[in-house]
Protein backbone atom coordinates (compact mmCIF):
# COMPACT_ATOMS: atom_id res chain seq x y z
CA UNK A 1 0.00 0.00 0.00
CA UNK A 2 1.65 3.70 -0.77
CA UNK A 3 1.94 6.06 2.26
CA UNK A 4 -0.48 8.11 0.70
CA UNK A 5 -3.41 5.53 1.92
CA UNK A 6 -2.07 5.82 5.20
CA UNK A 7 -1.84 9.84 5.44
CA UNK A 8 -5.63 9.64 3.88
CA UNK A 9 -6.47 6.78 6.49
CA UNK A 10 -4.93 8.98 9.23
CA UNK A 11 -6.98 12.08 7.87
CA UNK A 12 -9.84 10.06 8.18
CA UNK A 13 -9.85 9.07 11.55
CA UNK A 14 -9.13 12.50 12.95
CA UNK A 15 -5.58 12.07 13.62
CA UNK A 16 -4.60 15.84 12.45
CA UNK A 17 -6.86 17.39 15.37
CA UNK A 18 -3.84 18.40 17.02
CA UNK A 19 -2.38 20.56 13.79
CA UNK A 20 -5.76 22.33 14.00
CA UNK A 21 -5.81 22.97 17.22
CA UNK A 22 -2.41 24.44 17.13
CA UNK A 23 -2.66 26.40 13.75
CA UNK A 24 -5.91 27.45 15.90
CA UNK A 25 -4.13 28.76 18.95
CA UNK A 26 -1.54 30.24 17.05
CA UNK A 27 -3.42 32.43 14.95
CA UNK A 28 -5.33 33.44 17.94
CA UNK A 29 -2.13 34.28 20.16
CA UNK A 30 -0.97 36.01 17.08
CA UNK A 31 -4.01 38.06 17.12
CA UNK A 32 -3.95 39.14 20.73
CA UNK A 33 -0.47 40.28 20.45
CA UNK A 34 -1.17 41.97 17.05
CA UNK A 35 -4.02 43.96 18.75
CA UNK A 36 -1.68 45.07 21.95
CA UNK A 37 1.07 45.87 19.59
CA UNK A 38 -1.50 48.68 18.16
CA UNK A 39 -3.02 49.46 21.34
CA UNK A 40 0.71 50.30 22.62
CA UNK A 41 1.20 52.47 19.35
CA UNK A 42 -1.71 54.04 19.67
CA UNK A 43 -1.04 54.66 23.34
CA UNK A 44 2.46 56.10 21.72
CA UNK A 45 1.51 58.33 19.33
CA UNK A 46 -1.40 59.89 21.90
CA UNK A 47 1.94 60.67 24.13
CA UNK A 48 4.01 62.18 21.83
CA UNK A 49 1.23 64.64 20.64
CA UNK A 50 0.26 65.29 24.48
CA UNK A 51 4.29 66.17 25.03
CA UNK A 52 4.29 68.10 22.21
CA UNK A 53 1.40 70.66 23.24
CA UNK A 54 1.84 73.58 25.22
CA UNK A 55 0.89 73.61 29.02
CA UNK A 56 -2.87 75.00 29.67
CA UNK A 57 -2.89 77.24 31.89
CA UNK A 58 -4.83 76.58 35.10
CA UNK A 59 -5.37 77.78 38.24
CA UNK A 60 -5.23 75.60 41.40
CA UNK A 61 -9.30 75.27 41.57
CA UNK A 62 -8.74 73.46 37.94
CA UNK A 63 -10.36 76.82 36.00
CA UNK A 64 -8.99 78.03 33.04
CA UNK A 65 -6.88 81.31 33.87
CA UNK A 66 -8.96 83.23 31.32
CA UNK A 67 -11.59 83.00 33.83
CA UNK A 68 -10.09 85.14 36.24
CA UNK A 69 -9.71 88.92 36.62
CA UNK A 70 -6.47 90.97 36.70
CA UNK A 71 -6.79 90.87 40.99
CA UNK A 72 -6.81 87.25 40.55
CA UNK A 73 -10.67 86.10 41.35
CA UNK A 74 -12.27 83.26 39.83
CA UNK A 75 -15.85 83.93 37.87
CA UNK A 76 -16.64 80.23 37.29
CA UNK A 77 -19.68 79.00 38.98
CA UNK A 78 -19.42 75.69 41.10
CA UNK A 79 -21.69 73.34 42.91
CA UNK A 80 -21.68 74.46 46.98
CA UNK A 81 -22.62 72.05 49.29
CA UNK A 82 -25.13 73.57 51.64
CA UNK A 83 -26.95 70.46 53.19
CA UNK A 84 -24.86 67.61 55.33
CA UNK A 85 -26.04 63.60 56.24
CA UNK A 86 -25.01 62.02 59.46
CA UNK A 87 -21.50 61.05 58.22
CA UNK A 88 -21.14 64.42 56.84
CA UNK A 89 -20.67 64.19 53.31
CA UNK A 90 -23.16 66.42 51.46
CA UNK A 91 -26.38 65.79 50.05
CA UNK A 92 -27.77 69.00 48.60
CA UNK A 93 -25.69 71.42 46.35
CA UNK A 94 -26.43 74.98 45.21
CA UNK A 95 -25.04 76.80 42.34
CA UNK A 96 -22.16 79.22 43.99
CA UNK A 97 -19.03 81.18 42.69
CA UNK A 98 -15.32 79.57 43.03
CA UNK A 99 -13.64 81.61 45.96
CA UNK A 100 -9.99 80.88 45.04
CA UNK A 101 -7.04 83.13 45.18
CA UNK A 102 -5.12 81.91 41.79
CA UNK A 103 -2.51 80.58 43.53
CA UNK A 104 -0.67 79.36 40.45
CA UNK A 105 2.67 78.56 42.11
CA UNK A 106 5.83 79.63 44.05
CA UNK A 107 7.56 82.52 43.65
CA UNK A 108 10.76 82.23 42.41
CA UNK A 109 13.45 83.73 45.02
CA UNK A 110 15.19 87.15 43.76
CA UNK A 111 18.64 86.10 45.37
CA UNK A 112 19.55 82.81 47.05
CA UNK A 113 22.08 82.22 50.07
CA UNK A 114 23.85 78.65 50.23
CA UNK A 115 26.82 77.53 52.80
CA UNK A 116 29.81 76.39 51.78
CA UNK A 117 29.70 72.82 51.97
CA UNK A 118 33.14 72.28 52.25
CA UNK A 119 35.72 73.64 55.24
CA UNK A 120 39.17 75.27 54.03
CA UNK A 121 40.69 75.04 57.27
Amino acid sequence: MQWYWWLLIIFWTGGFGWVVDNVRTALRNRHTRRLELLEAGKQERLAVEAAHRPPEPVCGCTHHLAKHDRQGKCHELVEVPTAWDEQKKPVRFESGQCNCQQYVGPQPLSQVYADELTDLA
